[in-house]
């Protein structure tokens, strides 16, 4: 089916951008993931393209690019690529960080920020998720102190993507625990301010490719020019921005969706076995047919939401469709890909054994499905 989505423009981005993550990102997946991240040389690269933080205005560093969907082209096209691992940290770092410090952040942490996010310079991370909280943003435990022109900063993350290798995170933090969500704000913490260390990143199922470990702040001294927007309102902003981040991992979960099946389609006219290549098998094709059939059905849907989203009117309610019904066709796909390639399908050097590990995470950040399914039903009987 023709996609309209895109534009003239918009389709040679996306041509160019594809060819550079050919020539920078694929041939160093495999290394990447041995060593449980990228290297901080492709974050200068992908800043030197500039493909870090397009939306950010030029007078920060940024291209001023407004138009969301060249931003949703760079997700789509790495997670086309089967490099599961860079896709979530880049389009993190760019899409769901980098939005909060534009829209909420003081102009002095905006100059002092921005640019070093845009050239690659300074990777960013989020920490929301708490070991003991989870998926429940109202109860983190993080606390954040008034000191009158600082806030003491004490608590831990767990589960943060790009953690290691981050040196700006944006943290929800407690700054009045007798509020509930009310009392949650979010800060701007540093790599280099004392108290702030990080864990060895964790041995995931997938993305091997990602960096991921737990955040720890003892006593860490925040400036109060490091308050995002107002103090209390950390929750509300969350929950504004939470809509582009599902829709994110919604494109992304069909980006890859599409690749295994292109690629498994493939493989099934090339394995033989009976004397004939295995798509010409009942089973394969029927099989091969209701995956063709139900991304053809997810493409349409995400290229739907991002159109609403480049038009400001995606509602929450959607992207949590969105998210959830796209990661569990992802999953679906993956998996039964895998079984199409046989054996095969379970060694790692085969990418549809990739495909199926890097697919089971997106079920669960961003919020739960269950979660999701939640949300959907508070609107649908509200």
């Amino acid at each position: 089916m023709e996609r309209t989505i895109y534009n003239d423009e918009q389709k040679l981005f996306a041509q160019g951008f594809k060819d550079f993550v050919a020539k920078e990102v694929t041939p160093n997946n495999a290394k990447w993931e041995k060593q449980q991240m990228v290297s901080l040389d492709s974050w200068l690269k992908f800043g030197e393209a500039g493909y870090l933080c397009m939306q950010v205005d030029e007078q920060y560093g940024g291209l001023g690019i407004k138009d969301f969907k060249y931003n949703a082209v760079i997700t789509e096209e790495l997670s086309r690529s089967g490099c599961a691992g860079p896709a979530v940290g880049y389009s993190l770092h760019s899409d769901i960080v980098c939005p909060y410090i534009e829209h909420y952040a003081t102009e002095e942490a905006k100059k002092k920020y921005l640019p070093k996010m845009v050239s690659g310079e300074m990777i960013g991370a989020i920490a929301m998720t708490e070991p003991g909280a989870g998926s429940d943003l109202q109860n983190i435990k993080t606390s954040a102190i008034d000191k009158g022109d600082h806030y003491i900063v004490n608590g831990s993350k767990t589960f943060i993507t790009n953690g290691y290798l981050s040196n700006i995170v944006v943290v929800a933090v407690k700054t009045d625990p007798s509020k509930g969500a009310k009392g949650t704000s979010l800060v701007i913490i540093t790599s280099d301010m004392k108290g702030f260390s990080k864990g060895k990143p964790f041995e995931k199922i997938g993305l091997h490719a990602q960096d991921t470990c737990e955040l720890f702040f003892e006593n860490v001294k925040v400036p109060k020019e490091n308050l995002l927007g107002k103090e209390g309102d950390g929750f509300k902003y969350m929950m504004t921005e939470l809509s582009q981040e599902r829709l994110l991992v919604a494109i992304s979960a069909i980006g890859a969706a599409e690749n295994t099946l292109e690629k498994t389609i493939q493989y099934t006219k090339e394995r033989i076995a009976f004397g004939k290549p295995i798509a010409e098998l009942q089973n394969t094709r029927f099989k091969l047919a209701e995956m063709a059939t139900e991304v053809t059905i997810g493409r349409v849907f995400a290229d739907k939401c991002l159109e609403l989203h480049a038009e400001k009117k995606l509602d929450q309610s959607t992207a949590s469709m969105a998210k959830s019904w796209l990661t569990d066709l992802q999953n679906k796909v993956a998996d039964e890909c895998l079984q199409l390639h046989g054996g095969y399908g379970y060694m790692w050097e085969y990418q549809v054994a990739r495909s199926w590990a890097d697919a089971r995470v997106q079920r669960i950040y961003a919020g739960t499905n269950e979660i999701m399914k939640e949300l959907i039903a508070r609107t649908i009987l509200k």
